[in-house]
């Protein structure tokens, strides 16, 4: 009978043993699969971070350009990303052209557009939705160096080169039957000035920001003709879908804050010099 109550109690020990530490292992298997949860939400929620894309021109300097280390820089460039960091958001600028980067943003390949595009009432009435305006400008006619014209009148009978669907066409559109001229498209800003530098245009319509840049830096024959800019418009931010009104009022709320801050003026005055 001893023998039998002391083998029940010592089945009755080794049970209590085994049962703890039954429990302590699953308690230690527990833990890393919380955690290893947890890391799972982290990561879907760095994952899920939207980067927003942002079209842009190719060539509009000093707005948009690629420099001799090959990165592409320019005012509208440190702009959106000065405002991306002050709101706290990404970007991903892409250089497109200005054609391409209007059909990307109408294709919904990307999400906003920022190239040197002026406010007017015609593209709202087309589907732009704009921001604040960020930098005024004017659109006037420059000529090669040695040009005899000296306004308008000079223009009767010869080729003017626009760039395609700018503020600068539409200029140049409202004074050609005037003065009698007609207009040569093209899709870049560089392509047209070589056009007044090789004498296939007798002259062309621009940003004066743009064709100052462009002329000082690279010392190009050419020259801005006095009295010819019309009134200075706007440049705006874009965007063509109003699902992402959400970028256009962190753009205006951070141009803003940089404004105040002092660094919108800091990114003028690398360019610019102003």
């Amino acid at each position: 009978m001893k023998k039998i109550v002391a083998f029940l109690l010592c089945m009755g020990m080794t049970m209590g043993v085994l049962a703890g530490c039954g429990s302590s292992a699953t308690e230690e298997t527990a833990e890393p699969a919380a955690e290893s949860a947890e890391a799972t939400e982290d990561t879907a929620e760095s994952t899920d971070e939207k980067t927003w894309i942002i079209a842009s021109d190719t060539s509009f300097k000093p707005f948009e350009y690629t420099d001799e280390n090959g990165d592409f820089v320019g005012i509208d460039v440190d702009i959106m990303n000065a405002i991306a960091e002050d709101q706290g958001f990404k970007v991903e600028i892409q250089s497109l052209g200005w054609d391409a980067a209007i059909a990307a943003c109408q294709a919904g390949q990307a999400d906003g557009m920022i190239a040197g595009a002026s406010i007017t009432e015609e593209r709202q009435n087309n589907g732009w939705i704009f921001s604040d305006g960020y930098y005024d400008a004017a659109q006037c006619m420059a000529v090669k160096d040695d040009s005899d014209i000296t306004g308008f009148e000079g223009l009767e009978g010869k080729t003017v080169g626009v760039k395609t669907a700018t503020m600068s066409a539409d200029y140049a559109e409202s004074l050609k039957d005037e003065y009698g001229f007609t207009i040569t498209y093209y899709e870049d800003s560089a392509t047209m000035y070589q056009s007044i530098i090789g004498g296939q245009d007798a002259a062309c319509f621009d940003d004066a920001p743009v064709m100052a840049a462009y002329i000082k830096e690279n010392n190009i024959a050419m020259k801005l003709v006095e009295g010819t800019e019309n009134e200075p418009a706007e440049y705006g931010f874009a965007i063509f879908n109003e699902e992402n009104q959400e970028l256009i009022d962190m753009f205006n709320a951070g141009l803003a804050n940089i404004k105040a801050n002092g660094v919108y003026d800091e990114i003028i005055a690398k360019y610019l010099g102003e």
